[in-house]
């Protein structure tokens, strides 16, 4: 024990749940709370959560330690606190992770694909569509035929008032189908990718009752609309910081009552991560007269790796979906933004 580094002994006393010792080895070293051991990538963080060691992960936390590092299994401490079912522990991670992400915003929350992308370059390339799913130029998945169940759930969603609907971003039009279903009062979809535009004419989605299409970046077009019921959001290459903006305008585009969804993308490929981004968003709506609830749907069982086949990334890995409804009860948000600008 006395040839063990300092680091070495953090690690095994973080595991063992000796918080005396933690105490002290984190006084007496200048970012110890950081390390990761090189052939697992665990870290003193990683190995309390598993073990459910709250205090000693709050501890930690306070020291510095990063919650969102992850180890060789790209597993971070949340996640194992949440598996091992740790409550303690994970309740002290996620609120620790939801004030970080306020302030700091480190996690890069993309809305829809997992690739560096940007939606500039991505709607100058061209689209391609593949029986069951859609590609953009480096075959990366843009909507895909697994998603049909979730964009039914999403335009019960908000469909659930037969008024005025808004779709932005067309795809596959699964979701666009799914409203037309339901028969709503009048039926708008923004797209702003020049292909895929072509091939809603192609197949007389401009001809259908109470279609309107608007050509053009959500960011240009909105000025041209009224009020809806109900709004779903789903575009490709965008980031976190888009969907955002997106929600900052809601107030002027829902109607006190109407639900507002969207495709629930956030970091997909970690089950902790998609946590907090569900409770960030949760609080940012909040803020613009939302309140939000998020229905878990089963996905996994139905997406096994044939279904990704000559798709570059899988934007999906998780095995549950958890669907936002955020339905607009305040509707003096505007007056009250305009009197704190």
């Amino acid at each position: 024990m006395a040839d063990q580094s300092a680091e070495q002994r953090l690690l095994a006393a973080a595991g063992e749940g000796d918080e005396a010792t933690v105490r002290q080895l984190l006084e007496g070293a200048e970012d110890i709370a950081k390390y990761q051991e090189e052939e697992e990538g665990a870290s003193a963080l990683i190995l309390a959560a598993k073990q459910g060691h709250a205090s000693i992960v709050k501890l930690l936390l306070e020291a510095g330690a990063p919650w969102n590092a992850l180890d060789r299994r790209g597993n971070c401490a949340g996640d194992y606190a949440m598996n091992e079912g740790h409550q303690e522990a994970y309740e002290v991670l996620l609120n620790a992770a939801v004030q970080a992400e306020l302030v700091l915003g480190a996690l890069q929350r993309r809305a829809r694909s997992g690739a560096e992308a940007s939606n500039s370059g991505y709607l100058q390339e061209r689209v391609k569509y593949d029986d069951d799913k859609l590609l953009d130029a480096e075959s990366n998945g843009v909507m895909m035929e697994w998603e049909r169940p979730l964009m039914e759930s999403h335009a019960q969603a908000v469909c659930f008032s037969g008024g005025d609907v808004l779709n932005v971003g067309f795809g596959m039009g699964l979701v666009d189908t799914a409203i037309q279903k339901r028969n709503p009062k009048s039926h708008t979809i923004i797209e702003a990718h020049p292909g895929v535009y072509e091939k809603m004419l192609k197949d007389g989605w401009d001809k259908k009752p109470g279609v309107r299409i608007c050509f053009g970046r959500w960011q240009d077009v909105l000025p041209q609309l009224g009020r809806f019921d109900g709004i779903f959001f789903d575009t490709f290459g965008e980031y976190y910081d888009d969907l955002r903006e997106f929600h900052a305008h809601l107030p002027k585009l829902l109607r006190p009552g109407g639900i507002y969804s969207f495709f629930n993308g956030l970091c997909a490929d970690n089950a902790f991560f998609h946590v907090v981004c569900c409770q960030l968003v949760q609080l940012e709506m909040a803020r613009l007269g939302f309140e939000t609830t998020f229905v878990p749907l089963p996905v996994n069982s139905a997406v096994g790796d044939e279904v990704w086949e000559g798709v570059k990334l899988k934007y999906w890995q998780l095995d549950a979906y958890f669907l936002p409804v955020c339905q607009y009860e305040d509707n003096d948000v505007e007056g009250k933004s305009s009197q704190q600008t």
